[in-house]
C-alpha cells in the first residue's frame, strides 16, 4: 500500500515537473515570438517610414511650392493605412440633397470684408483629435446627419473622451443647441465666401492625399481629388502677400498635424468644385 501510494507521488511529481518544465518552454517559446514580432514592426514601420521621409524630402525639395510637408503622427503609415483609418466612409458625394433654403443667396460679394477669421471673435473651439475611436459614428457620415442628431438631441454636450467603452453622459448640460441647418450651393465658393463671412461652414474635403497627410504648413495648391472623405470646418478666409486667397480651415488630427492643428488651401480655383472638393458639400448649422 504505501509502495503504491510512493508510486503515485512519483508519477503525480513527474506530471508536474514536465508540466512545469513545458510551460516553461511555452512562455519562453512566446517570448522569443513576441520578441520577434516586435522586431518584425519595428523593421516593417521603418520601411514604411523611410518611404515616407523619402516623399517628404522630395516634395519639399521642388521649387515654387507653396506649402510644406512634414514628419507627423503619420509616418509610420501607408497612404493606404492611412487612408483606411481616417477615411469617412459614410460620405456620400452623389447624395441628392432637399433643398434647405441660403439665407446668405442676396449678400452682394461686394460688401462682405476683405478678409475673415472667426478664431479672433472666440467662435472656434480649440483642436482635438478625433483618434481611432471605435464607436458607431467613426467611420464616417454626414455633416446634415450630425446637424439633425443635435437637434433632436436638444443640443450638443462636452466632456472629456475616455477612449474606452461606457454611457454617454446624457445628464451633462448642453453647450452648444440648433434650430436647423441649410445646405450651400454646389460647387460655388462665391456661395461659400458668403457664409463664411458670416459664420464657420462645415465642408468635406478629399483628405486621403499623400500632401494631406503630411501637411506641415503653407496655401496648399496644385492637384488634389474630390473623393470626399473627410470633414473639416471654414473658419475663415485671407490672401496671401503674393496674392493668393486661401481659406482657413480647422482640422480635427490634434496640434501636431499642419499649423498646430489648421491649414491652409487655395481658394477661388478654376475648378469648381473647390480645392479638394470643398465647395462641393458645405454646410452650416443655424439658430
Amino acid at each position: 500500500m504505501a509502495s503504491r501510494k510512493a508510486l503515485l507521488l512519483a508519477i503525480l511529481g513527474c506530471v508536474c515537473f514536465f508540466s512545469a518544465v513545458l510551460a516553461a518552454r511555452e512562455l519562453s517559446d512566446d517570448s522569443a515570438m513576441a520578441a520577434r514580432h516586435e522586431q518584425w514592426m519595428a523593421e516593417y514601420n521603418r520601411v514604411k517610414f523611410k518611404a515616407n521621409v523619402k516623399f517628404i524630402e522630395s516634395f519639399n525639395a521642388a521649387r515654387n511650392r507653396k506649402f510644406w510637408l512634414g514628419v507627423n503622427q503619420f509616418a509610420d503609415l501607408t497612404n493606404n493605412e492611412f487612408r483606411a483609418t481616417k477615411a469617412n466612409k459614410g460620405l456620400n458625394p452623389n447624395t441628392v440633397k432637399v433643398p434647405t433654403g441660403f439665407r446668405y443667396e442676396n449678400v452682394s460679394i461686394d460688401a462682405l470684408p476683405a478678409t475673415v477669421d472667426w478664431r479672433a471673435n472666440g467662435a472656434v473651439t480649440p483642436i482635438k483629435d478625433q483618434g481611432q475611436c471605435e464607436d458607431q459614428g467613426c467611420n464616417g457620415g454626414e455633416m446634415d446627419d450630425a446637424f439633425k442628431f443635435i437637434i433632436k438631441n436638444g443640443g450638443l454636450t462636452s466632456y472629456p473622451y475616455t477612449a474606452q467603452d461606457g454611457q454617454c453622459k446624457a445628464g451633462s448640460s448642453s453647450v452648444a443647441t440648433i434650430k436647423g441647418y441649410e445646405d450651400l450651393p454646389t460647387n460655388n465658393e462665391a456661395a461659400l465666401t458668403k457664409a463664411v463671412a458670416n459664420q464657420p461652414v462645415s465642408v468635406a474635403v478629399d483628405g486621403g492625399d499623400m500632401t494631406f497627410q503630411f501637411y506641415s504648413g503653407g496655401v496648399m495648391t496644385g492637384s488634389c481629388g474630390t473623393d470626399l472623405d473627410h470633414g473639416i470646418a471654414a473658419i475663415g478666409y485671407e490672401q496671401d502677400s503674393d496674392g493668393t486667397k486661401y481659406w482657413l480651415m480647422k482640422n480635427s488630427w490634434g496640434t501636431t498635424w499642419g499649423e498646430n492643428g489648421f491649414l491652409r488651401m487655395e481658394k477661388d480655383i478654376s475648378d469648381k468644385r473647390g480645392m479638394c472638393g470643398l465647395a462641393m458639400q458645405p454646410s452650416y448649422p443655424t439658430e
